[in-house]
C-alpha cells in the first residue's frame, strides 16, 4: 500500500487553508483579550486606534456565532403600506387625506390587510378608486389588483433593503423572513448597539434635494400660522413652557401668540425652535389645518441636528421648502463617510449617475446664490448656498453628529431607499449572559463527545484508533473554517450538527476497522487486509453518507432558522467526514506501513 502524490498533497491543501481560514478567530480572540486586559479606558482607546485595521480585520473575517450563542435582537418590522398608497395616489384632497386617515387607525387594530380596508372606506364614501390610483378608465377591481402587486413588492423591496442595510453594517448570516403581507422577522447576532441599529433599520433613507424659500416668505406664513392660532384660543393641546430659553440677539417685532411662544425669531430672518419643544413643533407642523395654511408648493421641516445659540442651548433651525423636489436619492450611485477639509466634522460625500449629473449641473447652475436643501427622511441635514455650478455630480451631506451616524447614513444611501416607511412592532433582546451560558454548555458537549468517541477508539482499536481521531480532529477543523470562510454563523443546533458528525466519522472508521479484521482473521497479511478492508466499506461508507447529504439537504430546504443551523453544519459535516474516512485514514496507514508501525495487533 503506498502513499498517492495527489492524496498527500490533497490533505495538506485541506489542513492548510482550514487554519489559514481558522486564523482570523484566533486572532479576533486574542486582541479581544489583550484589549480586555487594559484597565483604563485611555488605554484601551490607544490600543484600538493603533491596531484598528488589524481588529476590523480580524472581526470581519473570524467565526461568528449566532443569535443564541451571542445574543442579539429579534425584530418584528411592519411595512407602512397606508403611506404606500398615500405615495402612489396623484390627485389628493382633503377628501382622500380623510379617507386614508381612517384607514390609518383601522389598520392599526384590524387584522385585515390594509388594501382590503382602502378599499372598503372608499366604497362607504361611494368614491372610486380611479379617482385617485392610476388611470381613471381602470376599474376598482384592477386598480386593486395593481396596488396589492404594489404592496407585495414593496415587502420584497424591504427585505432585499434592509438585508442590505444589514450586511454592511456586518452581522453574519441575519435570519430575515416575511410574515403575511406586511411584516418581517429579523433575528441578529452579536449587536452591540442596539439603538444605532434599530435606526438604520427604520430610516427610510428617503434623499432629496430641495430649494430653499426666501426669509420673509418664511415669516410671512408664520405670521398666518400664528394668527390662525391666536383665532383659535380654545385648541386642546397645550403649549410648552419655554421661558428662560430665549437667546438675547432676537428680533423684538414678531407679535406673540401660540407659534411665536415656542419659535426664536433672528434679526437675519433665521427661525429657531428650542429643543424641548422640537417634539411640539414638529407635531404643529404635521397637523392637516396647519398643512393648509401654508402654501400649496411649500412644506416647513426642522434642521436634523440643532444649532448652539448665544445662551449655550441647542435650537433647532425651521426651514420653508418648496415641496417639489429638484432631484431625489435614486440618482446617488456612491456614498462614503468621511470628514470635512478641516478634519473635524463628519461627512458624506456622494456621486451621481450620468442622470443625476447633468440634472445636477443644471440645477446648481440656475440657482447660483440660492440655498438648496438636503433633506433626508424630512429632516434637513444641510442648506448650503449655490456658490458655482457643479458639473460632477458630487455633492455632501453635513451637519452630522459622530463617525457612526456618517457610517449609517453611507449604509442607507448604498442600500437605496425602503419604498414605504417600517416600524418596529416587537422587539427581545437576547442577554449575553443566557449566551455565554448556551455556549458553555454546547462546548461542554461538544468536547465531552470528542473524547469519549476518541478514548473507546483508542481502547477498542488501539493504534489504529489514533489515525480514526486525528480524522475526526481535521473534520472538526473542516466545517469551523468552511463556517469561517463563508460568514456563516455557529449556533447552538450547529454545534448539535457537529456532534453529529463526529459520530458520522467514527462509524465509518468501524466500517473500514472491522472490514479490515475480517480479513486478516483469514490470514491475509496487513497490507493486502488494509486494501481489502477500504474496497469492502467505500459502497457502505457512500451510501450512508449520500442519504445523510439527501437529508440534510431536505432540512436545509424547507426548515428555518435554527433547524437551518443543524442542516449547514450537517451538511459540511458529513462531506468532511467522507473525505477524511475515505482519504485522511488511508494516507496515515500507509506511513505506518512505510514506517512498520502497522501490525495486526494495532487493530485490537
Amino acid at each position: 500500500m503506498k502513499n498517492k502524490p495527489f492524496n498527500l498533497f490533497l490533505i495538506v491543501l485541506v489542513s492548510i487553508v482550514s487554519i489559514w481560514s481558522l486564523w482570523p478567530s484566533w486572532r479576533d480572540y486574542s486582541l479581544s483579550k489583550q484589549l480586555d486586559s487594559y484597565a483604563s479606558a485611555e488605554d484601551s482607546l490607544k490600543f484600538t486606534l493603533s491596531h484598528r485595521d488589524e481588529i476590523e480585520n480580524a472581526r470581519k473575517k473570524s467565526l461568528k456565532l449566532g443569535l443564541d450563542l451571542k445574543g442579539g435582537m429579534h425584530l418584528v418590522m411592519e411595512v407602512d403600506q397606508v403611506d404606500l398608497f398615500e405615495q402612489k395616489a396623484w390627485n389628493k384632497d382633503a377628501k382622500f387625506n380623510e379617507i386614508m386617515e381612517r384607514v390609518r387607525r383601522s389598520s392599526l387594530t384590524s387584522n385585515a390587510s390594509v388594501i382590503d380596508l382602502t378599499v372598503s372606506e372608499f366604497r362607504k364614501e361611494n368614491i372610486r378608486l380611479s379617482r385617485y390610483f392610476y388611470d381613471i378608465r381602470n376599474s376598482d377591481r384592477e386598480i386593486t389588483d395593481k396596488l396589492r402587486k404594489e404592496a407585495e413588492d414593496a415587502l420584497a423591496r424591504a427585505r432585499e433593503i434592509i438585508r442590505n442595510r444589514i450586511d454592511q453594517y456586518g452581522v453574519a448570516e441575519p435570519v430575515i423572513t416575511t410574515q403575511g403581507n406586511r411584516r418581517l422577522i429579523i433575528e441578529l447576532a452579536g449587536i452591540a448597539d442596539e439603538n444605532r441599529v434599530r435606526n438604520l433599520l427604520k430610516g427610510t433613507a428617503k434623499l432629496e434635494f430641495k430649494l430653499l424659500r426666501e426669509s420673509d416668505v418664511l415669516l410671512r406664513v408664520l405670521d398666518k400660522l400664528n394668527s390662525s392660532l391666536v383665532a383659535q384660543r380654545a385648541l386642546s393641546f397645550g403649549v410648552p413652557d419655554t421661558s428662560g430659553a430665549v437667546p438675547q440677539a432676537v428680533s423684538q417685532n414678531r407679535s406673540g401668540g401660540p407659534l411665536y411662544d415656542v419659535l426664536t425669531v433672528m434679526d437675519n430672518g433665521s427661525v429657531y425652535v428650542h429643543e424641548d419643544s422640537r417634539d411640539f413643533v414638529t407635531k404643529l407642523f404635521r397637523r392637516s389645518d396647519i398643512k393648509a395654511l401654508v402654501p400649496q408648493d411649500s412644506e416647513l421641516l426642522l434642521a436634523a441636528r440643532p444649532d448652539q445659540l448665544q445662551d449655550g442651548q441647542n435650537y433647532y433651525p425651521v426651514f420653508l421648502l418648496r415641496k417639489t423636489a429638484e432631484l431625489t436619492g435614486g440618482v446617488i450611485t456612491e456614498a462614503k463617510a468621511t470628514f470635512s477639509a478641516e478634519g473635524a466634522q463628519p461627512e458624506v460625500l456622494m456621486e451621481m449617475n450620468s442622470e443625476g449629473t447633468a440634472k445636477w449641473a443644471r440645477i446648481t447652475g440656475a440657482n447660483i446664490g440660492k440655498r438648496i436643501a438636503i433633506v433626508l427622511d424630512g429632516a434637513v441635514y444641510s442648506a448650503p448656498v449655490v456658490q458655482s455650478k457643479i458639473p460632477n455630480g458630487n455633492s455632501v451631506i453635513n451637519g452630522i453628529e459622530s463617525v457612526e451616524e456618517a457610517k449609517d447614513l453611507e449604509i442607507v444611501l448604498k442600500a437605496g431607499a425602503l419604498p414605504a416607511p417600517v416600524r418596529i412592532i416587537e422587539e427581545r433582546t437576547v442577554g449575553p449572559s443566557l449566551g455565554a451560558d448556551y455556549i458553555r454548555a454546547g462546548m461542554i458537549s461538544l468536547i465531552s463527545g470528542f473524547l469519549a468517541v476518541s478514548m473507546f477508539m483508542l481502547v477498542y482499536y488501539r493504534v489504529a484508533g489514533v489515525a480514526a481521531n486525528a480524522a475526526v480532529v481535521l473534520n472538526i477543523l473542516i466545517v469551523l473554517s468552511v463556517l469561517a470562510g463563508f460568514s456563516a454563523s455557529l449556533s447552538l443546533p450547529g454545534i448539535a450538527g457537529i456532534v453529529l458528525t463526529i459520530g458520522m466519522a467514527v462509524d465509518a472508521n468501524v466500517l473500514i476497522y472491522e472490514r479490515i479484521r475480517e480479513e486478516l482473521s483469514e490470514g491475509k497479511s496487513i497490507v493486502s487486509a488494509v486494501t481489502a478492508g477500504y474496497d469492502k466499506a467505500f459502497s457502505s461508507i457512500l451510501d450512508s453518507h449520500v442519504t445523510t447529504l439527501a437529508s440534510a439537504y431536505l432540512l436545509y430546504t424547507f426548515g428555518i432558522g435554527p433547524v437551518q443551523g443543524f442542516a449547514v453544519t450537517l451538511m459540511i459535516g458529513t462531506a468532511a467526514s467522507l473525505f477524511t474516512a475515505i482519504v485522511v485514514t488511508k494516507e496515515i496507514f500507509a506511513f505506518m506501513l512505510s514506517k512498520n508501525m502497522l501490525s495486526a495487533k494495532s487493530f485490537g
